[in-house]
């Protein structure tokens, strides 16, 4: 029963999202690894900022923030807060 429940729980993840799929789109080659990365600990990605030095992808796990700049770099720790 409870390998039943956690396919449940893989196939529900795995539901075509439209708004989801523009955003991954918009991401970098270096930026899709990471993301991909952090989406296999649970987080989603919310949204980019565009910005002078290139995008930054935001990713959200319950309270927690992570954010993805440009190059790949990961930050778990951004130091922002979202309204």
């Amino acid at each position: 029963m409870l390998a039943a429940s956690k396919r449940e729980v893989l196939l529900e993840r795995r539901q075509y999202n439209p708004d989801q799929s523009a955003l991954w789109d918009k991401l970098s080659l270096a930026q899709k690894f990471a993301a991909s990365s952090l989406n296999q600990y649970g987080y989603d990605l919310a949204f980019i900022r565009s910005g002078g030095t290139g995008s930054l992808a935001v990713l959200v796990r319950d309270d927690e923030i992570a954010t993805v700049a440009s190059d790949g770099d990961i930050n778990t720790s951004p130091g922002i807060s979202i309204r």
